[in-house]
């Protein structure tokens, strides 16, 4: 029995100065640690991608509309629309809500209030936003020093971008973006 005992102890000695498999347990401890960073790393650049992209889409509605003379028809108020969403291609706009909204900055720059609001959702215009006419709207303070007694185009985008994998982010990621612009020609800009 107690050469058995040797031979054992002898073994796992030799077991232990045996080193040919570290590395394969090694690569198999850090791998699944790896495949999360990789992971993850590609779904958050893709996130960072999609919120450029909503940035841009508010930008470009509200710059298209803001060039317009002092007045904007619902069909070309549309055609904005479709072509700032023509941004978010090759990806889907099924979860893209646009809107863009004229407000009034009262003379002592203290106030702001809503004159129009449009908003564009699955390929419809409608005037259903959460802006009605006539309502207070919250500029930041050095927007409504600067437009006081003067209108601001508000164009606002929003989009839940939705991880491919899910493996890292597993829940929608809502992205908005809102730009402020005065309109190019001075004045109100109506719809017709």
């Amino acid at each position: 029995m107690r050469a058995a005992w040797q031979a054992l102890l002898a073994h796992l000695r030799r077991l232990a100065l045996v080193e040919q498999g570290a590395a394969a347990v090694e690569f198999a401890l850090i791998l699944p640690i790896m495949l999360l960073v990789y992971i993850g790393s590609v779904e958050a650049s893709l996130a960072i991608s999609m919120d450029r992209r909503v940035q841009s889409v508010a930008g470009a509605l509200g710059d298209l509309v803001a060039r317009s003379d002092t007045a904007v028809t619902t069909a070309a108020l549309e055609d904005y629309f479709q072509a700032a969403g023509g941004i978010m291609t090759p990806y889907s706009t099924e979860t893209l809500k646009q809107v863009v909204t004229q407000v009034r900055v009262n003379a002592a720059g203290t106030a702001a209030t809503v004159v129009w609001s449009r908003q564009y959702v699955n390929d419809t215009l409608s005037t259903g936003t959460d802006h009605p006419a006539n309502s207070s709207f919250e500029l930041p303070e050095a927007m409504r020093a600067i437009a006081a007694g003067s209108y601001v185009i508000v164009s606002e985008g929003s989009y839940a971008h939705t991880p491919i994998t899910g493996f890292v982010f597993d829940q929608p990621i809502n992205l908005y973006r809102e730009n402020f612009l005065m309109p190019r020609f001075g004045g109100s800009i109506s719809i017709n």
